[in-house]
């Protein structure tokens, strides 16, 4: 057993989503949103942090490592849980992050996803983001709903990571899983690829550069249906991002192309539940049915919100109407909701105390 298992088997017990490790800092578990140092260890110093880190780390991992400063890999203590890892240097030596990755995927109905996402599930082509800031939950929500494809299709399904998290078992569906660095080279070069293996379903773990966000619209206007995930905070945004990363004279098609391809934008974010321990999800929701697909052609990304607002019978929701909903269910601060509303006017008058901006 490494040295480390120990500190995983704590994160475990304290239910932590996150492990820091830092050189001259006490292990850090983030609970239920927030960081707490575990009191009852030592301060790690640099020499006794790498020591613990390479005993873990693949050796061919290891030279990419010391060549770059920066490393992902999964990690995974057999019978209890999957860790994603990420190894940094900085100013005072080594540092690690761990995110714990469930065994068990969560169904999309145990979630309390909207049924709207279920049924995107079963699309036939189209592009499908989701999207939201680091730790908002996106891999959880792609995962309830590969999962659901893979027990109501008969279908082949290739997930592309950097590194793998949800391992999804074959049931209705063969699904392939391939990480990026190990067993392929890039994102870009594994969607070509996939191409030729006959996929029904392509999930891109992350849609991070000009030639996969290009790879990955061609694949999903071209019959397959292809999920990703950007790191944007809105579904405007998440448009907009999309479109700008081509060069200005390739805009107009790429709209064109989008404003068929694109089916769902999810825009999400996760909320410290007041109610009882644990997080909860605020999700935004753009279906593209015609008068958004003629915003996207024309240009008018900026009006995409107002559809929203009128777009409920399409299953569509903006975020505030899903952060309100989580307040009256009262499973969230009106602070909270505050902090992370885009209309800071609507929730202002929920507030025990006006923000200094305000006053």
């Amino acid at each position: 057993m490494a040295n480390i298992d120990a500190l995983f088997k704590t994160m475990l017990d304290e239910d932590a989503s996150d492990l820091h490790l830092v050189s001259g800092e006490k292990p850090t578990l983030r609970i239920h949103g927030e960081l707490e140092r575990m009191q009852s260890h030592n301060v790690l110093d640099d020499d006794e942090l790498r020591t613990m880190l390479y005993e873990i780390t693949p050796n061919d991992k290891k030279e990419t490592f010391e060549r770059t400063g920066d490393l992902d890999f999964a990690y995974e203590l057999p019978g209890l849980a999957r860790f994603r890892a990420n190894f940094f240097q900085q100013k005072h030596g080594h540092g690690a992050v761990f995110r714990r990755i469930p065994t068990k995927i969560v169904s999309a109905e145990a979630l309390g996803l909207p049924p709207i996402l279920s049924r995107v599930a079963m699309l036939h082509k189209g592009l499908v983001l989701v999207t939201g800031p680091t730790g908002s939950g996106k891999s959880t929500t792609l995962a309830a709903m590969i999962d659901y494809a893979n027990k109501n299709r008969k279908d082949h399904i290739i997930t592309i990571e950097d590194p793998i998290e949800f391992v999804h078992q074959n049931q209705g569906c063969i699904v392939n899983h391939r990480e990026v660095g190990f067993h392929t080279r890039t994102f870009a070069a594994a969607l070509k690829g996939a191409l030729r293996e006959d996929p029904n379903i392509i999930l891109v773990g992350e849609m991070r550069d000009l030639e996969t966000i290009r790879l990955a619209v061609e694949a999903a206007a071209t019959g397959h249906l292809v999920f990703g995930t950007l790191h944007t905070t809105n579904a405007a945004k998440t448009v907009d991002r999309v479109i700008e990363v081509f060069p200005h004279e390739e805009q107009a098609q790429i709209r064109a192309t989008l404003s068929t391809s694109l089916k769902v934008v999810v825009a999400q974010n996760l909320f410290k539940r007041i109610d009882k321990k644990g997080r909860c999800a605020a999700l935004e929701i753009m279906v593209c049915n015609t008068p958004v697909a003629n915003l996207i052609r024309e240009g008018k990304t900026f009006q995409i919100p107002s559809v929203m607002q009128t777009g409920k019978r399409a299953g569509m929701q903006t975020l505030d109407d899903a952060i309100l909903e989580l307040l009256n269910k009262k499973w969230i601060s009106p602070e909270e909701a505050y902090e992370k509303c885009t209309d800071k006017s609507r929730f202002t008058s929920l507030l025990k105390t006006v923000p200094d901006e305000l006053t």
